[in-house]
This record gives C-alpha cells, sequence and structure tokens, in this order.
C-alpha cells in the first residue's frame, strides 16, 4: 500500500537536497565555527552563507537572524528575552488563546514568575479581533504575541493591522510564523514585526533547527548563556549540518513558493469538491479566506476521532486530530475549545488534513473517498 502523508503541519519529509547538504557537511566540515583556524574558518563560512541566505529571503538584515534547535526554542527565546528586557516598563503581555503551546506554556510561566497575561478570544473562523486587542492595551503591555497562521486550524490572524496597531507603542510585537514561513508573503517590516520564530523541519528541513529574527533594536536579554554563539543570544556550538540543510530547505521553500501555495490551494480544494459531491456531511473549521494554504480541518458529525484517525490509517492515510505536540493526550484541542466552546462536538469528531511536498489532487480524491467509505460505515 503507498501511504499518503497528509501530516505535514506536524513535520515535514526532507528533500533530497537537504540530506544530500547535510551529509556534505558532515564529512567534510567537522570544525568549530567560533575557531579561528583554517577548519574553523570552514565552518564558519557555511553558518555564515547559511545566515545571508535566510535573511536575504526574509528581507532582513543578517545579524538580525538567530539560529536556534526549532520553533520552541525562538519562542521561549523571544518570550523570556522580552519580558527580561522590559520588565522595567511593565509586566502585562497579550497573546491569544489558541497559541502553539511553545508560546503558551512560557506565558503561563512567566504569570507564576508575578506578570499579568491577558489571553484573547478568537471568533468561529479562528482570529482575533483588533478591536480587542486596542482594548486589552495598557501602558504597562510590554510583549504582544501571536501566530502567523495557526497549526490545527489553519487560520491566519491579522498580523499587518495589529503592527499597525503597535506602532506608536511600547510594546515589543511577536508572531509565531513556523507553519506560515515560506508559504505566506510575510514582510517583517510592512508588517510590524520585531520578533518571528521559524522551524526548519515543517518546510522540509531537518528537525533540530530553527531561527528567531530579531529586529535590531527590539530590547531582548539572552537566555542561554555559555559561549559568544549567536550575538551572544543563544550560546552553544551551532548545529552546524541541521543548519545547512535549513539553509537549503528555505532556498527551496521560496524558489518554489508560488507553485507550491497554488498546488496546496488546489489540493485542499479537491479535497473539499470530492467531499461535496460524494455527500460526505462535514464542516470547515476555520476561515478558507483567512487561512494558510496547506491546512484544512474537518469537522465530521457521528464520527469518534479515535476510531476515524485508525480507520484513515488502515487506508494508508495519515492525518492528525490537531497538534502533535499533545498527540496521545486525552485533552481535546484548546484551539478548537476557544473557536467553538469547550462542549462543542467539534473537539471530538474534528479532523486535520495538512499536505505538503509529494501530495497530489489525487491523494485528495483518494481521501475523501475513503472518508466517504468510513464515514458510510459509522
Amino acid at each position: 500500500m503507498n501511504r499518503i502523508y497528509a501530516d505535514h503541519a506536524a513535520t515535514t519529509p526532507m528533500l533530497p537536497e537537504v540530506t544530500a547538504v547535510m551529509i556534505d557537511v558532515m564529512e567534510k566540515t567537522y570544525g568549530n565555527p567560533s575557531s579561528i583556524h583554517q577548519t574553523g574558518r570552514a565552518a564558519r563560512k557555511i553558518l555564515d552563507d547559511a545566515r545571508t541566505l535566510i535573511a536575504s529571503k526574509l528581507g532582513v538584515h543578517f545579524n538580525e537572524i538567530h539560529f536556534t534547535s526549532g520553533g520552541t526554542e525562538a519562542d521561549n527565546l523571544a518570550i523570556f528575552g522580552t519580558a527580561d528586557a522590559m520588565k522595567h516598563k511593565g509586566r502585562h503581555i497579550i497573546t491569544t488563546a489558541v497559541e502553539h503551546h511553545a508560546v503558551l506554556h512560557p506565558c503561563q510561566e512567566l504569570e507564576k514568575r508575578g506578570f499579568e497575561v491577558t489571553y484573547l478570544n478568537v471568533d468561529k473562523s479562528g482570529r482575533i479581533s483588533t478591536a480587542d486587542l486596542a482594548a486589552s492595551l495598557r501602558e504597562d503591555t510590554i510583549l504582544v504575541t501571536v501566530m502567523y497562521g495557526n497549526n490545527e486550524s489553519g487560520s491566519i490572524q491579522p498580523i499587518k493591522e495589529i503592527g499597525a496597531l503597535l506602532k506608536e507603542h511600547q510594546a515589543v510585537f511577536h508572531t509565531d510564523a513556523v507553519q506560515a514561513f515560506g508559504l505566506a508573503d510575510i514582510n517583517v517590516n510592512e508588517e510590524g514585526i520585531d520578533l518571528l520564530s521559524v522551524s526548519s523541519h515543517k518546510i522540509n528541513g531537518p528537525k533540530g533547527a530553527g531561527f528567531l529574527f530579531i529586529k535590531n533594536g527590539t530590547p531582548h536579554h539572552a537566555t542561554v548563556f555559555g559561549g559568544e554563539q549567536e550575538r551572544k543570544k543563544r550560546a552553544g556550538t551551532e548545529n552546524l549540518a541541521a543548519i545547512s540543510g535549513f539553509a537549503e530547505a528555505v532556498k527551496f521553500a521560496f524558489d518554489s513558493k508560488d507553485k507550491k501555495t497554488a498546488d496546496l490551494v488546489t489540493i485542499k480544494q479537491t479535497l473539499i469538491n470530492q467531499l461535496k459531491q460524494s455527500d460526505v456531511h462535514f464542516e470547515v473549521n476555520g476561515s478558507l479566506e483567512h487561512s494558510l494554504p496547506h491546512v484544512v480541518n474537518l469537522s465530521i458529525p457521528g464520527a469518534e476521532i479515535e476510531s476515524l484517525l485508525i480507520n484513515l490509517d488502515l487506508e494508508g492515510i495519515d492525518a492528525s486530530s490537531g497538534s502533535a505536540c499533545t498527540a496521545g493526550s486525552v485533552e481535546p484541542s484548546h484551539v478548537l475549545a476557544a473557536m467553538f466552546g469547550a462542549d462543542s462536538e467539534k473537539l471530538f469528531n474534528s479532523v486535520r488534513f495538512s499536505f505538503g511536498y509529494g501530495n497530489t489532487a489525487e491523494d485528495a480524491v483518494y481521501i475523501a473517498k475513503s472518508l466517504k467509505k468510513i464515514t458510510d460505515r459509522f
């Protein structure tokens, strides 16, 4: 059976070009980028080239890219680093109820340390209201952290409007762009973004690499101490092989961005159209208008999520009930709970399909036919 991998929001397969670059670095460039001898300088060049390439794709300065071990560390570095740097100006933080746990849990930890956090609600499309954000802003607000595109619903937040709202405010603006980077048209300058988190393994790169963009002049303190790597923001010898693979994945993502986005929209729309033609009862959770091209979350009335996922697995389809970081948890999705209420049946009958490299419209047709077969049995 040829399996269909439709869980790219959880992680993505590495591109052959990425693997080749990493193997070459591991075999030939073993030096420490901080060493001044020739072997170290060769490693430093690879690190500098990767940083330069990523900065150019994002349209930012070379020294504004700080490599991390992934999106979770980038989020933690952004939140704790800003809170520490800005605490003399206030202790109020604003975020949303639908953030990834890599943002929610640091915010909850800061509450234990005496900070106050406002969690903005979302509507049924999964988006916040900028009016609610404006009403929540205070003189002592020091950080606003709102994810660019949601990993469960796919909903894109009004980032540009938020940036404009904060333009004359002291608050630092951070966005978790792990799902959006390489797909959405991100412009940190036009959108007023001060901090932006990205992960390699969501764009066909290796696990264990990511970065935090820190706009020059943004108040921010280090959270990991030791050496002077990453402009003293994140100590520790850089994961050179993973970073080199990450850079190759970024290059591929941006070179193929327009075509890839169009293909993903086609796949997602094919799935929805085929389900309608097959008379499968479903509802889209979230906004198709303001949505990432690769994620679609569907509520299947009468289904039970664990049984649905098992049946999809037996049909050769890899899908998810939401965030991979909570897989196996008995807790319902906090994202769907924020969108529809804690008592909604959608928390227990919704499935997420997320597409990417290797998927085709034919895959979407097969998924729809399989769902028809499964739901008929239900």
